[in-house]
């Protein structure tokens, strides 16, 4: 190849091919963390109450991630890893699971560890104890990002790590894990380079879900480029210096469906489900029925390549309509550099909305579904698209934060290029994540200012998943960074200056059969004349998962007037609710 300097679009406020680019087609110990701030519930409250503490380290998380980076600057080193909440010894208690990557072969530093995933059993107390070892899961690999659920319907989580490399089933045992990759049919899919030589495909979002409502799980993958080091092609920031490459420069991949027998063992159906042909370069994925056909549907976040609408048609069929339906491009046609996504009905009107977090100078996207009249372009009109064009968004969650009934978005932040300040001065490699308040409206106000000098840090931001770790009912965060330690962060009241401590419900499905989590169920809560709405899901924000129960804040309100689930099934049934400010589980 040639070696002449390219210079990256990125640094030039945009990417190269975005435009033009058109395809056809149990009993716990005392906590030793810092005290939290107290709940006071004086009259009247606050427009924002809530701060954010960093726990990690006093949680006992010792994790470090490693990007394996020699000086060469190889393209999977940008990307970081994911992790998930998840209760994998079923006590009723979240546990958390972080990936990792590995140095590359040749290029160990002497002497160091070699690097693995790790296992962390939640206390309930917002502290955890290191059982990696003991639980069987210090998996090493090139790792991206993971998906936990019960794909057996034995009762327990087990879990997917997606990778640069063949990606990993690790199925749990009475909480220990045996790799049971091969016997499931779930090293994932491969590519021919043109020598004729086999490689691994490179996988990083993946959600478990019953895209056939047949009552078991299946899996559903999403692949990016097409690579190998060997294939590592050279650009420049300063016309000398190696720059990291952006994936425009590569043939994309097609995302993969993998469909359960029943016993536990997977067929690929990419082919048969109509995907093979669309070649994209995924790096999230989310999960919901926009057509309310029974069957959930499956958006895909694009990496400088037009973003994916599958739409379950049931048998084992998709049909890609990004593009028919305007999700596919930003509102001047180009396709953006998608990273994280997620999707909630976000103004509590029962109209899911789907955010999908972009490059640098590239605002956030939030699409408004339309029905058959397709998406319209929200995010200028919701207060998100000044506020995120400088920074390169990558995890993006919708989560009730303060607990006043509206959905927030949280941002997770950081740039793919460390010497990017030495060309653009504007532009940092480590930025501060971003917390926008839902009003209610369909509309956001910026009040990360607010959260803490914690939330404010600047971190090389990656995944993103949202979980109650201390067990006091509000969501606190995991920020993962790209060859650095994780951020836990604690959810805090502010004191008594905040207002009334905002009230709150949460849930556990559990499901018949054998999707024991009832993945694919739909909750809906009405409270004070409001409606809000969750779905039960794994996938989401970027390379990670946030815990399965689902948070509802009521704020002043101190009854629920209804609660309604949408089981997989198909049935609807009511339940009563007797008091809030607790968890509880409904079984179907």
């Amino acid at each position: 190849m040639s070696r002449a300097p390219v210079l990256l679009a990125l640094a030039l406020g945009g990417l190269a091919g975005c435009e033009g680019d058109r395809p056809t087609g149990a009993a716990r110990p005392a906590s030793s963390l810092p005290a939290a701030a107290p709940a006071a519930r004086p009259a009247g409250p606050a427009p924002w109450s809530r701060v954010f503490t960093d726990i990690g380290q006093a949680a006992g998380l010792r994790f470090q991630h490693v990007t394996g980076g020699y000086g060469k600057k190889l393209l999977p080193e940008t990307l970081g890893s994911g992790g998930a909440f998840l209760d994998f010894d079923r006590d009723g208690l979240l546990d958390l699971f972080l990936v990792n990557s590995c140095y590359w072969p040749g290029h160990e530093p002497e002497g160091a560890r070699k690097p693995a995933c790790a296992l962390y059993r939640g206390q309930g107390d917002g502290t955890f104890v290191d059982v990696t070892a003991a639980a069987g899961a210090g998996i090493s690999l090139y790792g991206m990002g993971c998906a936990a659920a019960d794909y057996d319907g034995d009762g327990d989580e087990d879990i997917y790590i997606t990778a640069a490399g063949d990606n990993v089933l690790l199925r749990n045992e009475s909480g220990r894990f045996r790799d049971a990759t091969r016997d499931a049919g779930l090293a994932g899919g491969r590519w021919t380079d043109r020598q004729g030589r086999s490689h691994a495909e490179w996988s990083t979002a993946a959600a478990w879900l019953d895209v056939e409502n047949d009552g078991d799980l299946d899996l559903f993958v999403a692949n990016y480029v097409e690579w190998t080091p060997e294939l590592e092609i050279f650009t420049t920031l300063d016309g000398v210096s190696k720059a990291f490459t952006t994936p425009d420069r590569y043939p994309g991949l097609p995302c993969r469906l993998f469909a359960n027998d029943g016993a536990g063992k997977f067929t690929d159906a990419t082919a048969r489900a109509g995907l093979e042909e669309h070649k994209g370069k995924g790096l999230g994925l989310a999960i919901w029925d926009f057509d309310q056909n029974g069957f959930v549907d499956l958006a895909v976040a694009n990496d400088t390549r037009p973003n994916f609408l599958f739409l379950n048609q049931g048998g084992l069929s998709f049909k890609e309509a990004g593009e028919a339906l305007e999700i596919a491009y930003d509102e001047s046609g180009r396709a953006r550099a998608g990273m994280g996504i997620d999707i909630a009905s976000y103004a509590n009107d029962g109209v899911p909305g789907v955010a999908i977090g972009n490059f640098s100078k590239e605002p956030m996207s939030l699409y408004r579904w339309g029905g058959s009249a397709g998406f319209a372009s929200e995010a200028a009109r919701a207060g998100l698209a000044q506020a995120t064009y400088e920074p390169l968004a990558f995890g993006v969650l919708f989560a009730d934060i303060d607990l006043d009934g509206a959905l927030d978005l949280v941002v997770a932040n950081g740039h793919i290029e460390p010497d990017i300040a030495r060309a653009f001065p504007n532009l940092q490699y480590a930025q501060s994540p971003q917390l926008f308040k839902g009003v209610g409206d369909g509309t956001f106000a910026e009040v990360g200012a607010r959260a803490g000098a914690d939330f404010n840090r600047p971190r090389v931001g990656r995944g993103l998943a949202a979980g109650d770790v201390d067990g006091d009912g509000d969501l606190d965060l995991l920020l993962t960074t790209n060859g650095g330690p994780p951020a836990l962060l604690r959810n805090d009241a502010m004191d008594g200056s905040a207002g009334a401590a905002p009230h709150y419900l949460r849930l556990r499905l559990r499901g018949q059969g054998k999707n024991t989590a009832a993945l694919g169920a739909h909750v809906f809560l009405m409270a004070g004349g409001v409606t809000q709405s969750r779905l039960v899901h794994t996938g989401s924000s970027y390379l990670s998962q946030s815990e399965l129960a689902v948070t509802f804040g009521l704020g002043r309100e101190e009854k629920v007037d209804r609660l309604e689930v949408l089981w997989p099934s198909g049935e609807k049934k009511t339940y009563a609710v007797e008091g809030v400010d607790r968890l509880i589980e409904i079984r179907e």
